[in-house]
């Protein structure tokens, strides 16, 4: 049996981190942070998304917790290992945890979570090869696979997993609907819900019997849902919040780095890995030519976009994979400015401009205010090349996500998580069987080539770290070439906390993590 893990599976990279003195950690206090949306509820066991993510990872324990590192650490699993053939997972759970109610966490809710998880979640890929979970005892839960799984130790961490009480949830009504996913819940977590007052705020207090000693350090967390930037930034700079992640307005994050009793933090969020980029309908219109693509490719500034719009937060992404992960391959083509080129490119396929120097019209989409400025930068640009661009806004995100995913685009700016590991949440993007017509990100492009979809099956199936590294190399070779879309640039999230804050949360899953060692000093 292979101990841990580490090794043979997520082991995914270890990055080079400096050791900082901190201050001894103290107890008590109420920590008051924001929050930008309003979550549907707070089970995170079937819903996605950050908004639940946050205080759900509050509420419920997982498995594993992941440092800034991409290593695995224990949590309710103190230690795991792994059969020779890798085809079986023994997780042995700490012993004496509880839920907030006082009863015990055992294998059975461990087994019930999964199946609750792989049930109802969206992401379907994260225990799809989970064949059966076996409960000897009630500390040891033995996780049987289909195939090898190298996304199993990551979905078993932050909001991905969490445990659930099989004596709350088991009561046969419908998990996503259940009562107790937004009142009277019983988390497994560090802390336990005081109140969830929609559009306000979600009151979070110390869980006296959380299973880890001498954690968590706060008595209380207040989070309120302030959904204006402006307002969240006038709130951190006075220190009416004290801390907030997921912040990504450019113009907000630069001002609050000039504040000197605010940290501004770019680490973390790496499992998150939003990408931010421009999608092209593959079948139907001008853009199911990929000599139109790669043109408008061409014509596109990514550098200005980063410079001018984003003001300098953030980086080029060349792939849909994040480049914070380690599958990135940044030697892909880049598709920097070249408009000749792409004229030429156009002029070369056929696509003549006419009298008033137009080739052919494209419509661009966008769903939220912030996209807005990169949509309307696209009609002068592709102009240059020919191509009549317009713009057209949603009245309201479902109004986008229906005329997105029914496939009625030429061209949409859209915003995509990677959640951790490719199987997770880039796979969905590119595979031919994830073609579903009203399903918001997932192959909204109706992209579909053999081989990458054999590369995908590849690199989903082996614990192999070299090997994984290799098809997902080829793998975004031909993406960049057959481009169904064009990576722009990361979501620049940053984690703002004040000054008096300690142990701000710097795992790759930014403040989706466990905050019971954050104290203030």
């Amino acid at each position: 049996m292979k101990k841990h893990l580490l090794a043979a599976t997520l082991a995914l990279t270890t990055v080079a981190t400096t050791t900082v003195v901190a201050d001894e950690p103290k107890n008590g206090g109420t920590l008051v942070m924001a929050i930008q949306t309003t979550p549907r509820h707070l089970n995170p066991a079937v819903q996605s998304g950050t908004a639940t993510g946050q205080p759900g990872t509050q509420l419920f324990a997982s498995l594993l917790r992941y440092d800034e590192g991409w290593e695995p650490q224990p949590y309710l699993a103190k230690s795991w290992e792994i059969s020779d053939d890798e085809l079986s997972v023994t997780i042995n759970l700490v012993e004496g945890a509880t839920f907030h109610d006082g009863k015990p966490i055992t294998s059975e809710d461990v087994a019930f979570s999964i199946d609750t998880v792989k049930a109802n979640h969206p992401f379907k890929s994260m225990f799809a090869p989970v064949t059966a979970v076996e409960t000897p005892d009630p500390n040891t839960a033995i996780i049987k696979l289909s195939e090898p799984h190298p996304a199993l130790m990551l979905a078993m961490s932050s909001q991905l997993l969490s445990i659930i009480p099989k004596h709350v949830y088991g009561d046969g009504q419908d998990p996503k609907t259940h009562p107790q996913n937004s009142e009277n819940v019983v988390g497994s977590g560090p802390f336990k819900l005081v109140e969830f007052k929609r559009d306000q705020h979600i009151i979070l207090e110390k869980y006296d019997g959380y299973f880890m000693e001498g954690l968590p350090h706060l008595d209380k967390i207040v989070m309120r849902i302030v959904k204006d930037g402006a307002a969240r930034t006038i709130a951190l700079e006075s220190g009416e919040l004290q801390l907030s992640g997921f912040e990504q307005e450019p113009r907000d994050i630069n001002r609050m780095k000039k504040k000197d009793t605010l940290n501004v933090s770019n680490v973390g969020y790496a499992a998150i890995g939003p990408v931010n980029w421009l999608a092209f309908n593959t079948q139907n219109g001008k853009t199911a030519d990929p000599v139109v693509r790669q043109a408008i490719a061409y014509a596109v500034d990514r550098n200005f976009l980063i410079k001018a719009i984003m003001l300098g937060a953030t980086e080029a992404a060349l792939t849909g994979i994040h480049p914070g992960s380690p599958f990135y391959d940044a030697t892909v083509e880049p598709y920097d400015l070249d408009l000749d080129k792409a004229n030429k490119m156009l002029d070369d396929a056929g696509y003549a401009k006419g009298a008033d120097g137009m080739r052919f019209p494209l419509t661009v989409d966008f769903g939220w205010a912030s996209a807005k400025p990169v949509a309307e930068y696209l009609k002068p640009q592709l102009k240059k090349i020919g191509i009549d661009v317009t713009v057209r806004a949603s009245a309201d995100f479902p109004t986008w996500a229906k005329r997105v995913s029914n496939h009625e685009f030429d061209i949409t700016f859209d915003n995509v998580f990677n959640w951790g590991d490719p199987v997770i949440g880039v796979h969905r993007t590119y595979n031919s069987q994830n073609i579903k017509k009203g399903v918001i990100w997932s192959n909204t492009q109706q992209y579909s080539n053999a081989r990458v979809d054999e590369l995908m099956a590849l690199a989903g199936a082996t614990n192999d770290q070299e090997a994984r590294k290799k098809y997902y190399a080829e793998f975004q070779q031909i993406l960049a070439n057959e481009l169904p879309l064009y990576p722009l640039y990361p979501s620049p999230y940053h984690t703002i906390s004040n000054k008096m804050v300690g142990n701000a949360p710097d795992s790759v899953w930014g403040t989706s993590h466990p905050l019971d060692r954050v104290y203030l000093k």
